[in-house]
């Protein structure tokens, strides 16, 4: 059996919808038998035998006038890849028919692509449940495919799943989240209602050190470390330069909160900026932000806090980027390899000039 090529589509007559659409999901349903299916799922039935070749007749002209297909327009599997350019998405199709799924490309009118799929440049499959296919209303996964070294803006990632094609072939799928739960979105700020006012500190260096109150910021909110060691149960406070400035701009400290921040800005220009607000709006959530230098991250956050003696384990890693912020593959698995690793989320924070913040996690799924 041969499918004919035209205007970037396979179609394939014969018993066709019975064989290839009704029993197993590929392409959609055209008049009587007929189907068509895309390049991608016409590479996967050539590499299986169900098709022998593909017939190009994309140069055709609508009259039929052009010459019969010469045999180099006869393409088995190795011609068609080449001519379709599908090797990256073949990987990914195959890999996904192999663990059981049906899955349709994110093509308009094709079945199981709704209007948040269709004609979407960002998405190349919708994947159905396992036991379901086109027919069914429903869809487990949307997927874009990408190779290792390709960069991916990061707005355009939250609710699909990422699909990294490796320079081996190998695959990594990631999990994209736009709205992450971290804290409360609605939480009112009030936690912080009962922290002491005007509490003398000095800035030195890149860093804030303050006399007084030292418990009720650090034991009861967790702000700063003792300067004296982490083993310490008394003496001054250190603040990071963002803890401080956050303090500083609420009355909490007797300091300048732009000196604090003019600081800040001189350590690492607009970044302080950006932390500043991504630290701000962690508290407001509800949630406690801390240092993630050792992981690599600007912060390890924690969802609750009951004191420093029953202190937990953080939950999320955040990085603060800019609003266009491009994600690359390999530096996205070191992130999300080392927060799997110690049993975090990783989290970005995408912050515009205005201070609006888009959050944006991504973590390993394993299909």
């Amino acid at each position: 059996m041969d499918g004919i090529l035209t205007d970037g589509v396979v179609r394939i007559a014969g018993d066709a919808r019975q064989r290839f659409h009704d029993a197993h999901g590929y392409g959609r349903p055209l008049d009587r038998s007929r189907i068509e299916v895309a390049p991608v799922e016409a590479a996967h039935l050539l590499s299986r035998g169900d098709l022998e070749a593909v017939v190009d007749e994309s140069g055709a002209d609508s009259a039929g006038d052009a010459d019969p297909p010469a045999d180099e327009d006869r393409l088995d599997f190795r011609a068609f890849l080449a001519r379709t350019g599908t090797a990256l998405r073949f990987t990914v199709y195959k890999d996904l028919r192999d663990r059981g799924f049906y899955l349709s490309p994110a093509r308009p009118a094709w079945p199981g692509v709704d209007a948040e799929s269709e004609g979407h440049s960002d998405v190349d499959f919708v994947v159905y449940p396992r036991g379901k296919g086109p027919w069914d209303d429903e869809v487990a996964h949307r997927v874009r495919v990408v190779g290792e070294r390709e960069g991916v803006p990061a707005a355009s990632l939250g609710g699909v799943v990422l699909a990294v094609v490796d320079e081996d072939g190998e695959l990594t799928y990631f999990d994209t989240d736009a709205a992450p739960d971290i804290g409360a979105d609605d939480a009112d700020g009030t936690g912080d209602a009962d922290l002491p006012a005007s509490v003398d500190a000095d800035l030195l260096d890149d860093r804030v050190v303050c006399y007084e109150a030292a418990d009720r910021l650090y034991e009861s909110r967790f702000y700063g470390q003792r300067l004296f060691g982490r083993n310490a149960d008394s003496g001054p406070l250190q603040l990071s330069l963002v803890e401080a400035a956050y303090l500083a701009q609420r009355g909490v400290l007797d300091a300048d909160p732009a000196a604090i921040v003019d600081r800040g800005q001189a350590v690492e220009g607009e970044r302080f900026d950006r932390r500043l607000r991504v630290y701000a709006a962690l508290r407001g959530r509800g949630v406690v932000p801390k240092s993630g230098f050792k992981f690599g991250a600007d912060f390890r956050v924690y969802d609750g806090f009951d004191g420093v003696d029953s202190l937990g384990h953080s939950a999320n890693l955040v990085r603060v980027v800019g609003p266009e912020h491009t994600v690359y593959p390999r530096d996205l698995s070191l992130d999300v390899r080392l927060a799997g690793g110690v049993r975090k989320r990783m989290v970005f924070a995408r912050t515009a000039a205005n201070g609006r913040i888009r959050w944006l996690s991504v973590a390993r799924l394993t299909l």
